[in-house]
């Protein structure tokens, strides 16, 4: 394998695994904004 083919490979690879990992990220995060919904607290009718 000559240098120019193995720099693509790892190029491939790098940015596939970069890619992948950001997938995995964001879907984990739209998971926890289902589990633990954002809860707007009203000024006005704020129980002591």
């Amino acid at each position: 394998m000559d240098n120019l083919t193995f720099g693509i490979s790892i190029i491939v690879v790098g940015m596939g695994g970069t890619l992948l990992t950001l997938w995995i990220l964001s879907i984990f995060m739209v998971l926890l904004k289902r589990i633990f919904p954002y809860k707007e607290e009203n000024e006005g009718n704020k129980e002591r």
